[in-house]
């Protein structure tokens, strides 16, 4: 009966591409996980995240504030999402982080459909995040510190993250400290006055080696066409494919999701060493004068992905003041 057994399994692990390739991935080195502390680590001031949500269509938002314990007041951080991942789940865990870390988070929908009102879609983010303050100052909510307030965005949401920089003086939103456009996309329907965006500001522009959806142009666009922002105070940040082990880390256009449950396989590497890391250390800084060294100035804890399980060092992420 062994006899058989075994050569059940021979058969089944010759035959079978997938069983071979489950077989060959125990062996291979696997990815750092979560750093414990510092950008992007898990050492939390808070335990607890309270969700709300308002209004409706492609005027809601999501409010996401910290909790347990509940602070008095915290820095405001708008998220705003790439096309069509309308809902929070697409980036919760990523969210659920940056509240933990002791933020409020708004996040916008700004749309209904595909294609239905795109010519709104940077309107409704503005008066999604005035909307969202108004609330926050009224009612049992952690008041916004609005002295504190930066803004993140993925694919057409890094499009729409500078917009919201460049006329946020005008529409009445509290002047961004920071920014962080993750492979932006540059709209060809909205027009953009990067020379509107604030020279006291800090930013970052994150493009993937492997994006093939927004590319780079848009990310070169915006780095460069921002002239009166200190090139020590934005750098331009290219993340990196590396295969050396299994799971493999993907530096394509949808690296910055990070969706919970039975999808958390899209949480690794490439956000807590990166985007995770880059934003934490870029609002540390702008509101606190602290972690530079983890965001600005190519230095090793800016570049620095961590270890595969073997030892071996992950791919450093190339930055860069001449893209």
């Amino acid at each position: 009966m062994k006899k058989w057994l075994s050569l059940f399994f021979l058969i089944i692990i010759l035959l079978v591409p997938n069983v071979q390739s489950i077989f060959s991935d125990l062996k291979d080195p696997y990815p750092p996980g979560q750093p414990t502390s510092g950008p992007g680590g898990s050492d939390y001031l808070h335990t607890g995240v309270k969700k709300s949500s308002y209004r409706w269509g492609p005027k809601q938002f999501w409010i996401f504030e910290p909790n347990s314990p509940k602070p008095e007041s915290a820095p405001l951080i708008a998220f705003i999402h790439g096309y069509y991942a309308m809902f929070p789940f697409y980036y919760q865990t990523w969210i659920n982080h940056i509240v933990k870390k002791g933020n409020i988070v708004v996040y916008p929908r700004y749309q209904m459909g595909f294609i239905l009102g795109y010519w709104n879609y940077h309107k409704n983010a503005v008066n999604a995040i005035k909307d969202a303050i108004n609330i926050l100052n009224n009612g049992d909510h952690v008041k916004p510190e609005i002295d504190k307030f930066a803004v993140v965005g993925h694919s057409l949401g890094g499009g729409i993250t500078v917009h919201i920089a460049s006329v946020a003086e005008e529409k009445g939103l509290p002047l961004p400290k920071a920014i962080m456009p993750v492979d932006p996309f540059l709209a060809p329907y909205h027009e953009f006055d990067l020379n509107k965006i604030p020279n006291g500001i800090y930013m970052l522009v994150i493009v993937s080696q492997d994006d093939t959806v927004a590319g780079n142009e848009s990310g070169n666009t915006i780095y460069y066409n921002t002239p009166q922002i200190s090139i020590t105070q934005k750098d331009y940040i290219i993340q990196v494919t590396d295969a050396y082990g299994s799971p493999d880390l993907e530096a394509g256009h949808h690296a910055p999701l990070c969706m919970p449950g039975y999808f958390s396989y899209t949480v690794d590497a490439l956000d807590y060493y990166s985007t995770w890391k880059l934003f934490d250390a870029l609002t540390d800084f702008a509101f606190y004068g602290i972690n530079k060294e983890y965001c600005l100035g190519n230095t090793n804890k800016q570049r620095f992905m961590g270890y595969w399980s073997d030892g071996n060092p992950v791919k450093e992420m190339i930055v860069t003041d001449f893209p």
